[in-house]
């Protein structure tokens, strides 16, 4: 028996249906760079991609020559190896860097007399690379944090960034973002995005995205969808401060530590649905020597970690030296294709209401499936 109440719209409903499409959009996925390259501002030229590039194509040649090694080194299967090798060249020769920021916190330091300077040095560099076509997909600075205690340096830098960029390159370069660290307090964020506001008034700017850098357990709480309002684009988790904080011992401040597991899940739940890219740490270590046993090591060190941050989620991640563009490419992609043919295959026996070798897939499997092909679609080089 049916009880007839009418068919009266639900009272509320369509705002709260409104503030659900704002607040988790549907959006076909968009390319999102798979690393972040961190430059110390004082170290940064115009040349710095094209040189990182040169480097790890050279780590190749001397210690990565042909697909064998490559199966051999990264555990890669050797039907795929080919493949990969020839993606991996082609991408250092073409594209070294995705993304790439001129820092001016810890990768710089405290030295307030010298960093207007390298600010000027940087605009430099960046107007000359967008002249050449060179300036990557990505890019941007990262600022000091207002948890230092002096965010008018922070502002000074940015403004000065931002504000000789456009002058210097007659306006802002597609793919700007700018990194705002070690934010401990909710507040700082609005103080951040109403400078944000200032900058785009006086230089008649679009809205200028930024990313927040979860360093700090303090940072987990406040974070939800809506924080930073349209601006902010990504999240970006820092291992090293993060575990200092919470107390681990140096020898445990690592990517694939149980805690950082628990930080990266947090910003997940606070952050799916929203579009907010997210972003895993990096890897503070180079080879121990130009041996091809040390730089081997390396690779397989830093390849473990890529391999963890893409099983949880986490499609980027911070390189730090150019043996890492090495070991970020030919993870990622091996990565993808390993799977490619068999996420396919998954989706097109849904798409023609068949069954797969047993496999039952939900309908949430097979939403996974197409959005793991798109994202793989976007990754790889073609």
């Amino acid at each position: 028996m049916h009880v007839t109440v009418g068919h009266r719209p639900i009272q509320g409903f369509a705002a709260e249906f409104r503030a659900q499409q704002s607040r988790f959009p549907v959006a076909p996925p968009r390319w999102q760079p798979v690393h972040t390259v961190y430059v110390p501002a004082d170290r940064f030229t115009a040349e710095t991609t094209r040189e990182w590039g040169q480097l790890a194509a050279g780590l190749v040649k001397d210690h990565l020559p042909g697909a064998g090694e490559l199966a051999e080194v990264f555990e890669v299967a050797p039907e795929l190896a080919g493949d990969v090798h020839a993606r991996v060249l082609a991408k250092l020769a073409a594209e070294p860097v995705e993304d790439v920021r001129v820092d001016f916190e810890d990768g710089y330091g405290v030295r307030p007399e010298e960093e207007d300077g390298h600010v000027e040095q940087a605009v430099a560099a960046v107007a000359a690379m967008h002249a050449a076509g060179r300036l990557p997909r990505r890019w941007g600075l990262r600022v000091k944090s207002f948890a230092d205690g002096d965010p008018e340096r922070s502002l000074r830098t940015l403004d000065g960034f931002v504000s000789g960029v456009v002058r210097a390159a007659g306006g802002l370069p597609d793919g700007f973002v700018v990194t705002f660290p070690k934010v401990l307090m909710p507040g700082y964020i609005e103080q951040f995005t109403d400078f944000l506001g200032v900058l785009e008034s006086a230089l008649s700017l679009r809205a200028l995205p930024f990313e927040l850098q979860v360093e700090a357990p303090q940072t987990l709480p406040f974070l939800a969808p809506g924080l930073g309002g349209r601006r902010l684009r990504g999240a970006h988790f820092g291992v090293f401060d993060y575990t200092a904080a919470i107390g681990l011992p140096p020898h445990e401040q690592r990517l694939d530590h149980p805690a950082c597991d628990h930080a990266r899940h947090a910003m997940q739940t606070a952050f799916a649905g929203t579009g907010v890219e997210l972003s895993d740490g990096s890897l503070a270590a180079s080879p121990a020597s130009d041996t091809t046993r040390d730089v081997h090591a390396l690779w397989r060190r830093h390849a473990s970690l890529v391999r963890h941050s893409l099983s949880n989620g986490y499609r980027q991640g911070w390189d730090m030296h150019p043996s890492h563009l090495v070991s970020r490419f030919v993870t990622v992609y091996a990565f993808h294709l390993a799977t490619y043919d068999a996420y396919q295959a998954r989706v097109r026996a849904w798409e023609d209401q068949r069954q797969l070798g047993g496999v039952l897939d939900e309908p949430a499997t097979v939403k996974t499936l197409s959005r793991a092909l798109e994202h793989a679609d976007l990754a790889l080089p073609r």
